[in-house]
């Protein structure tokens, strides 16, 4: 989503250019007319722009700008810089929901949503290993039940594992609290099942869709709401990204206090993720577990 909104700003400001290469370049049209057009166009591009910026302060102060019920979602801008949600920290923290760690100390809370297992997931645990990284690792009902020895891995390696539903739902569509306390509980029971230790009490909706209603219902339950400041397309299992461009978005884009999501069955993540941890690690970064954000 975060690439998209990107390409829509990018195709606005091609647009603009490419209107004033026309024009100038026309020489059938007077001087007199070419100057008025392209002051339009430039005015109409950055009064864009301005009220963008307006838009922005009056999220980062009013509160209200939450949507009852919407897809997360990033807007990023310069290199190394936090990106924007479509929520601000303030609004979530509300809902003891987050997105970025804050302050500008250069740290990385790596998590792993986890729908199933491939053979991808032991890999990133040995990486993980040789770094001594812990990370986060949001799991369904589905991985628990076909992969349980790589759950108890998980818990015996040092991670933390957290709640991701048990069917991986919509769960914005869910406004019966106990349908949505049902989809929690039972892979937590789940989890305690396989591995003897209880499950963090930390919360991923699934496809990142959400609702203030189920925000708030995951806080009533007890959870802390995890979205992330840093992704990437790499589900996709018929489409993997290559080495380049998975380095790319995950170096260009890595910025202080990311929350990174990374899926557990991406092929294109288990060959570069010692590779990936020790470019962060050059870059400055060290990592931590999700409950040093908490504390913070």
């Amino acid at each position: 989503m975060a690439d998209s909104r990107m390409g829509e700003r990018q195709m606005k400001t091609i647009y603009v250019k490419d209107v004033a290469q026309k024009l100038l370049q026309t020489e059938r049209i007077k001087w007199r007319k070419v100057i008025p057009a392209f002051a339009l166009f430039a005015a109409m591009f950055f009064l864009g722009r301005e009220a963008a910026q307006i838009r922005a302060e009056a999220r980062q102060t009013s509160g209200k700008m939450l949507s009852e019920t919407e897809d997360w979602g990033l807007g990023f801008g310069r290199e190394g810089e936090k990106p924007t949600g479509n929520a601000t920290a303030a609004e979530l923290a509300g809902y003891d929901a987050y997105y970025c760690g804050p302050g500008e100390e250069k740290v990385i809370y790596l998590t792993f949503d986890c729908g199933y297992e491939n053979g991808n997931t032991e890999p990133i645990l040995d990486a993980l290993k040789k770094h001594n990284a812990q990370a986060t690792f949001f799991v369904v009902g589905h991985f628990l039940e076909s992969a349980p020895e790589i759950a108890k891995r998980m818990a015996a390696d040092g991670h933390t594992v957290g709640n991701h539903t048990y069917h991986h739902p919509d769960m914005s569509k869910i406004s019966d609290k106990s349908s949505f306390q049902k989809e929690m509980d039972d892979v937590a029971a789940l989890f305690k099942e396989v591995t003897g230790e209880e499950m963090a009490m930390y919360y991923r909706p699934p496809q990142g869709k959400y609702s203030t209603a189920n925000l708030q219902m995951a806080k009533e339950l007890g959870y802390s709401t995890f979205f992330w400041s840093l992704a990437y397309v790499d589900w996709n299992q018929d489409n993997q990204p290559d080495h380049e461009e998975a380095f790319s978005k995950l170096t260009g884009r890595i910025h202080p206090g990311a929350i990174v999501l990374l899926h557990s069955t991406s092929k294109t993540n288990g060959e570069i993720m010692d590779e990936l941890l020790t470019k962060w690690e050059e870059m400055g970064y060290t990592f931590r577990p999700l409950s040093d954000l908490l504390e913070k």
